[in-house]
């Protein structure tokens, strides 16, 4: 089951099968793709945050329903563009709430967010190989993005577990906090996104998808080609000014 609250302009969406672990079922991976999607095109939501249900973010696929979820994995993968690991690919930021256990497909889905915070009891492990499937959801491409290629061996060839402090050490998760406090934490960071002109956020985070695994000499002038013409077509002088004193006394607050 998936359920989906708005909260301001925050979407939030819950993986909520507990007692399952939120196991993903082929009708969940469907909803949950579906949900993400119809938040992206919301004019109401600025961020979406995707978590779990405790006790577990998510045990991974529902082996039960495997046949079944593979066939309708690779379905919706042919010759899509909306693919992006088992998330769909999306104009906002995701935010992954990390409240427990995130295996395999978990692990797989926690890797589509934009970044991880983590509570405490987190925990993260890939057993593709253990159980013999192979990975389908972007993890050989985003998890040694994050923690390196060495690390993601070790991760995938043992299917061991690492805990929430180790995630954050290898550059899993941005931050661990109580837990408690996970969403609000969370929350924190959405909210502070959502205040801010979403057009520049998209802006900047599809410079990332493009610019972000590169850094060959024609990356940095497409960067600069891009900001130029940012500038001349977008830039607004009037909003940059009555904005600039609020950015400098916010930043000299948190120090």
């Amino acid at each position: 089951m998936i359920e989906v609250e708005q909260i301001g302009k925050v979407g939030v969406v819950t993986l909520a099968r507990p007692a399952a672990r939120n196991a993903l079922t082929a009708q969940m991976m469907h909803d949950l793709f579906r949900s993400v999607q119809e938040l992206d095109a919301s004019s109401d939501v600025n961020v979406i945050v995707v978590t779990g249900q405790d006790p577990a973010f998510c045990a991974g696929l529902d082996l039960k329903d495997l046949a079944t979820t593979y066939k309708d994995i690779r379905l919706s993968a042919e010759g899509s563009t909306q693919q992006h690991g088992l998330l769909p690919r999306t104009s906002k930021p995701i935010i992954g709430a990390i409240n427990g256990a995130a295996v395999t497909g978990g692990l797989e889905v926690a890797l589509g967010c934009d970044w991880l915070i983590a509570s405490e009891k987190a925990s993260f492990a890939d057993t593709h190989a253990r159980v013999g499937v192979m990975p389908g959801g972007g993890m050989t491409i985003r998890l040694p993005q994050l923690v390196g290629i060495n690390r993601a061996r070790q991760m995938s060839f043992t299917g061991n577990f690492i805990d929430a402090e180790t995630a954050y050490q290898w550059g899993l998760v941005n931050e661990v906090c109580e837990h408690d406090s996970l969403m609000t934490r969370v929350m924190e960071q959405a909210k502070t996104i959502a205040e801010i002109d979403p057009l520049s956020v998209k802006e900047i985070r599809t410079m990332y998808e493009t610019l972000g695994n590169r850094s060959d000499d024609d990356a940095y002038l497409e960067e600069a080609k891009w900001s130029r013409r940012w500038m001349k077509e977008r830039f607004d002088a009037a909003a940059f000014e009555s904005q600039r004193d609020g950015i400098i006394s916010r930043g000299s607050s948190q120090q």
